[in-house]
C-alpha cells in the first residue's frame, strides 16, 4: 500500500515583515542613486557627476530583521522639451503612483530652483507619506535644512537609521515581495548597459554621453565567461571619432572599467565587445524611444 507523501515539509512558511515601495524623487544628481548604493553596500545603480546618469526608473532591495523595503531609484526630474527627457521625466512620476512611500531628495548644497518648483507642484496632489531628506549633509549646510526633514550624508551614513524607522513606521506588514539574498531585480542586459552607461558618463566630455544609446545586441553565458556584444549608438557621425578615441583608446578604455566592475558585481568572468554606429537622430525617433525607454 502507497504511503502519502506529506509536502509540507518541503513548503518554506512565508516570512512576514514590514514590506513596501519607497519611490525616491528629485533633481538630478540629488544623490538618490549613491544613497541607494550606500544603504544596501552593493552596486545598484549607476552613478557619476554628470546630471541625468539614471534614465531608467532602478529597483533596489533593502533587506533587514524587521522589513523588506524595495526603493524606486527614479530619474531626476528636469526641465526640458525633449521628447526623449520627457519620456525620462514620466518614470518619476509612474513611480509616485506606484509606491507606497515618497521620498524627495534635496541637495543641501545647492540654491534651489525651477526644478525643485516642479517637484513641489507634482508632490501637491499625493495622498501618500512623503518625507523629506536634505542630502549631501556632510557638505555642512546642514542648518539650512527644516525641522521636518531628514538629514543625511551617503558618505559616511549618518541619518539612514533615522530615515529607515520613519519609513517602516508607515509601511504594512505582510510577506515578502522578494527572496531575502536580493538586493535588485535588474537581469543581466540592464546591469551591463547601466554600468556601460555609467563609464561612458564618467570618461567623456559634458555633452556627448546624453547623446548615446547603449543597447546590449548579444548576450551569452559559457564556459562560466559571460560575454556580451553591446552597440554605442551615436547621432552623428562626427561623434564616433570621440567615442572610440585615437587608436580606439577611448573605447578600450570603457570597455576595461566596465568589465572590471561587472566581474566583482556578477562574481564571473566577463568579455564585453564594444562597437559603435551612427543612428541619426534617434533620440527624437518615437519607435526607438518607446523600445528603450517604454
Amino acid at each position: 500500500m502507497a504511503t502519502e507523501l506529506d509536502i509540507s515539509q518541503f513548503i518554506k512558511p512565508l516570512i512576514h515583515k514590514k514590506v513596501g515601495y519607497v519611490a525616491l524623487i528629485g533633481r538630478p544628481n540629488s544623490g538618490k542613486s549613491t544613497f541607494i548604493n550606500a544603504l544596501i553596500d552593493e552596486k545598484v545603480s549607476a552613478v557619476s557627476p554628470k546630471p541625468q546618469t539614471t534614465q531608467k526608473t532602478i529597483r533596489g532591495i533593502y533587506n533587514d530583521m524587521e522589513s523588506q523595503v524595495i526603493f524606486f531609484d527614479t530619474p531626476g526630474i528636469h526641465e526640458s522639451k525633449e521628447e526623449l527627457n520627457i519620456i525620462i521625466n514620466s518614470q518619476a512620476a509612474n513611480a509616485l503612483e506606484d509606491a507606497d512611500i515618497i521620498v524627495r531628495f534635496i541637495d543641501i548644497s545647492r540654491q534651489r530652483g525651477q526644478e525643485e518648483e516642479k517637484i513641489s507642484e507634482l508632490l501637491k496632489g499625493v495622498k501618500k507619506p512623503v518625507i523629506l531628506v536634505y542630502s549631501k549633509c556632510d557638505l555642512g549646510h546642514a542648518t539650512e535644512a527644516r525641522k521636518d526633514a531628514i538629514c543625511i550624508s551617503s558618505r559616511n551614513k549618518n541619518g539612514f537609521d533615522e530615515l529607515l524607522a520613519t519609513i517602516k513606521k508607515s509601511l504594512p506588514t505582510g510577506p515578502l515581495f522578494y527572496d531575502e539574498d536580493y538586493y535588485t531585480d535588474q537581469d543581466m542586459e540592464t546591469r551591463i548597459r547601466e554600468i556601460i552607461r555609467e563609464k561612458i558618463f564618467l570618461s567623456l566630455g559634458e555633452e556627448l554621453p546624453y547623446d548615446i544609446l547603449v543597447d546590449v545586441d548579444d548576450l551569452v553565458e559559457e564556459d562560466g565567461m559571460i560575454k556580451a556584444l553591446v552597440m554605442l549608438y551615436v547621432s552623428k557621425d562626427s561623434q564616433k571619432n570621440i567615442l572610440i578615441g585615437k587608436q580606439g583608446a577611448v573605447l578600450q578604455n570603457i570597455g576595461k572599467l566596465a568589465r572590471i566592475e561587472l566581474e566583482k558585481i556578477l562574481e564571473k568572468k566577463v568579455y564585453i565587445l564594444l562597437r559603435v554606429k551612427t543612428m541619426s537622430k534617434w533620440n527624437k525617433n518615437p519607435n526607438v524611444l518607446k523600445k528603450y525607454f517604454g
